[in-house]
C-alpha cells in the first residue's frame, strides 16, 4: 500500500466498533453515592469569606 491509500476492511471494522459503542449509551447513575460530608476547622465561615474575597482580589 502507498502512502495514503487505507485498507476497506480496516475502516469498515473502525466503523462498525463506533457504531456498537453508541448503542450503550452513558449511565449517569453509574457513580451515584449517598452519605455525608463533614468538616471541622477552627478557622470561622466569616474569616473564610473574608478570605475568599481576597483571593478574588488577586485574580483582578
Amino acid at each position: 500500500m502507498g502512502f495514503g491509500s487505507y485498507d476497506e476492511s480496516e475502516q469498515e471494522r473502525q466503523q462498525q466498533e463506533t457504531t456498537d459503542d453508541e448503542d450503550d449509551g452513558v449511565n449517569v447513575h453509574e457513580h451515584e453515592h449517598d452519605g455525608q460530608v463533614s468538616v471541622e476547622s477552627d478557622v470561622s465561615t466569616d474569616d473564610l469569606v473574608s478570605r475568599l474575597g481576597e483571593m478574588r482580589d488577586d485574580d483582578e
